[in-house]
């Protein structure tokens, strides 16, 4: 199993948005390095769901449902999306601010690639996020 993390703007949709879906298609995605990431994915993979812009925090675990296929966005070939569906909300969000308090995290891509959409997490930055979220 890998992990990942997803980005999206809370105003555009929300983890709250996800969880009333049940599931969606993740889409939107016009970078080759986090189309890559997409195809990357396979069935039973965990993500974070980042908001990003606004409130800039981890607040939920997602799960790939379904491998890359064609974005029905768009007719360029180029982009494609993956199925997911919401496992749950965090007990505490993670702040991008408190990340990068914790040295554990000075390697993660949230912080050296900040700008990235879709991005990888070591299976120790997400057990430590886990953990994080579960403390007082």
């Amino acid at each position: 199993m890998k992990y990942w993390l997803l980005k999206s703007e809370p105003f555009k949709y929300s983890f709250d948005d996800l969880q009333k879906d049940a599931w969606t298609f993740w889409d939107g995605v016009r970078n080759y390095a986090a189309r890559n990431n997409l195809k990357t994915m396979e069935v039973g993979d965990k993500a974070f769901f980042y908001h990003s812009n606004e409130g800039l925090e981890i607040v939920g675990i997602v799960e790939i449902i379904k491998t890359y296929y064609q974005d029905p966005t768009t007719q360029d070939t180029n982009w494609v999306v993956v199925d997911i569906k919401p496992l749950k909300k965090l007990k505490k969000p993670i702040s991008l601010s408190f990340i990068k308090t914790i040295p554990n995290f000075k390697n993660m891509s949230l912080i050296k690639h900040g700008r990235l959409s879709v991005q990888s997490v070591t299976e120790d930055e997400f057990n430590l996020i886990l953990k994080l979220s579960n403390s007082k």
